[in-house]
C-alpha cells in the first residue's frame, strides 16, 4: 500500500494503523486537515476484502469530511476512521471500549460517532473510555433521519433550480439504498408524492420500502437504467462512472451517499456534458455532521438544528447558479468554495492569541 502516496495526493496529516489483540480490533484513522478545528467524522464498520480497499476509502471519505465541514460553516476539520470486521461477528462492549480508548489517544485531534454499522448504542459503549465523541444518546443521537432531512431539501433545490419549482408531486425518484438515510429520505418524498422507484442489496430493506411508500423495486444493477427524473444514490460511493453515467435517464442526480463520482472533475464534466444536475455529495449530505455538530453548544436544539439543516437548499442553489455562470460541473465549484473558506480561515490565524479557542 502506497500509503505516502495518498497522503501526498489528497494533503492529509495523518494516517494511523491501530490494532487490539484481546478484541481483535483492527482499524485505520485518517485526518485529513485541521485548520477549520479538530477533526471530524463517522466510524464505518465494513467487512472490506483487504486492507487496500479499507485505506482507500478512508482516504476519500476523511477527505470529504473536511469539504463537508467547511461547506456546512463548522468550525472541524475532516476525519474519518474505518474498522476492518464482519459487523456481526466482531461489534460487542470489549470490542467498542476497546476503540474508545484509541479515540481517546488521540487526545482530541479527532471527534468521531455513527456511520455504517455504528449506531447511537456503540457509540456509548465507545463514551465509557473517551470523551471525543458525538451523536450520543441523550443529545443529537441518531443523525441518519437529520441527513435524510437534509438530502430532502437538498433534492428540493435541485427540482426548483432546473424547474422552477421544488414542488416534487409525481416526479419519478430512482432511490439507490433505502437503509438507515435512504429509508428516511423515501418517507419525505413520499409524503410530498414522489413516485417512487428503490433497490438495495438487503431484499429485507428494499420490500419494507415498497410496502411503506408503495416504491416499485427494481434489481441493484437495473436502478441506473430507470427512466426517472430524479437518479438518488443513498449507499456506497464511487458508483457513477464511465461504466454507469452513460445509462442514466434522470435529469437530476441527488442523494446522500459520500464521494459519488468516481473521479470529481472527469465524471462530474460527464453530468454537466449530458445535462444532468448534480448536488455536490458532502454539501447535499451534510445534515448528519451538522446535527452531531450542534453538540459542541449545548444544550443540543433539535428544532434549531433543523432549521440550520434546512439551509442546504440556498446553499445548492449558491453552487448551481455560479456553476451556470462559470461554465463549471458543480463539483468543482463546490471545492472551490470550500477550500476558499479553509484558506480565509487559514489566514486570519496567522497571527498568534493567547487561549484562542479551538472552535
Amino acid at each position: 500500500m502506497k500509503v505516502f502516496n495518498y497522503m501526498e495526493k489528497y494533503g492529509h496529516e495523518q494516517v494511523i494503523f491501530f490494532y487490539d489483540k484481546t478484541t481483535k480490533l483492527k482499524g485505520i484513522t485518517a485526518i485529513h486537515d485541521t485548520t477549520l478545528g479538530p477533526a471530524l467524522g463517522g466510524t464505518r464498520l465494513f467487512n472490506y476484502q483487504n486492507e487496500e480497499d479499507a485505506l482507500f476509502d478512508v482516504i476519500r471519505l476523511s477527505r470529504g469530511m473536511t469539504y463537508k465541514c467547511s461547506a456546512a460553516a463548522c468550525n472541524c476539520g475532516g476525519g474519518k476512521t474505518v474498522l476492518i470486521g464482519n459487523p456481526n461477528k466482531v461489534k460487542n462492549e470489549s470490542y467498542l471500549r476497546a476503540y474508545g480508548r484509541f479515540i481517546q489517544s488521540l487526545n482530541g485531534r479527532f471527534y468521531t460517532g455513527e456511520d455504517m454499522n455504528i449506531n447511537e448504542n456503540d457509540v456509548d459503549f465507545m463514551m465509557m473510555e473517551t470523551n471525543f465523541v458525538n451523536g450520543r444518546a441523550n443529545m443529537s443521537g441518531n443523525p441518519s433521519p437529520v441527513t435524510a432531512y437534509g438530502t430532502y431539501w437538498g433534492i428540493k433545490a435541485c427540482a426548483k433550480f432546473l424547474w422552477g419549482n421544488d414542488d416534487l408531486k409525481d416526479k419519478r425518484i430512482a432511490v439507490q439504498g433505502v437503509g438507515a438515510v435512504g429509508y428516511n429520505l423515501c418517507r419525505y418524498l413520499a409524503q410530498e408524492g414522489a413516485k417512487l422507484i428503490v433497490t438495495d442489496i438487503c431484499k429485507d430493506k428494499a420490500q419494507k420500502a415498497v410496502k411503506d411508500f408503495n416504491a416499485s423495486l427494481v434489481e441493484k444493477d437495473s436502478i441506473y437504467d430507470v427512466d426517472c427524473d430524479i437518479f438518488s444514490p443513498n449507499c456506497i460511493g464511487a458508483i457513477l462512472n464511465d461504466n454507469t453515467i452513460p445509462r442514466l435517464k434522470a435529469k437530476i442526480v441527488a442523494g446522500a451517499a459520500n464521494n459519488v463520482l468516481l473521479d470529481e472533475e472527469k465524471h462530474g464534466n460527464m453530468l454537466m456534458e449530458r445535462g444532468i444536475l448534480y448536488a455536490p455529495d458532502y454539501v447535499i449530505n451534510a445534515g448528519g455532521v451538522i446535527n452531531v455538530y450542534q453538540e459542541f453548544y449545548p444544550p443540543y436544539d433539535r428544532e434549531k438544528t433543523l432549521q440550520i439543516v434546512a439551509k442546504i437548499y440556498d446553499r445548492l442553489l449558491e453552487i448551481f447558479k455560479y456553476a451556470k455562470e462559470m461554465k463549471m460541473n458543480t463539483q468543482m465549484v463546490a471545492n472551490r468554495f470550500a477550500e476558499e473558506r479553509i484558506r480565509l480561515m487559514r489566514a486570519i490565524h496567522a497571527n498568534y492569541l493567547p487561549n484562542q479557542k479551538s472552535l
